[in-house]
């Protein structure tokens, strides 16, 4: 799930992925849409495919790349789980510091 975050932590990367949102592209056609050089987009690209945002098929002389939306959805999936279970262990934790306090102080 780390990988994903990181991979969403960018500007571009999240711009790449709304792009492929719309439509299946080749790295150049992904380039044109951006003032960075095409070896940094490909960076970019390399870094989603690894987090598994993108997948990537060699048509012809090109790649193209595609949007994995299912990834992205158990990775928010996860992290709503983290969130759905510190949020079901909090309230123990407040009991415990409660039951902690002497008596008299204020809560």
């Amino acid at each position: 799930m780390s990988g994903v975050f990181k991979a969403l932590s960018d500007p571009t990367r999240r711009q790449i992925l709304q792009l492929l949102r719309d439509q299946d592209l080749t790295a150049g056609e992904i380039a044109a849409h951006f003032v960075i050089s095409r070896p940094a987009i490909t960076r970019h690209l390399e870094l989603l495919r690894s987090a598994e945002l993108v997948t990537s098929e060699k048509r012809g002389q090109y790649m193209v790349y595609s949007i994995n939306v299912s990834a992205l959805q158990a990775a928010l999936g996860d992290f709503l789980n983290y969130f759905d279970e510190a949020q079901a262990r909090r309230p123990q934790a407040k009991a415990g510091v409660r039951g902690a306090q002497k008596e008299g102080e204020p809560g």
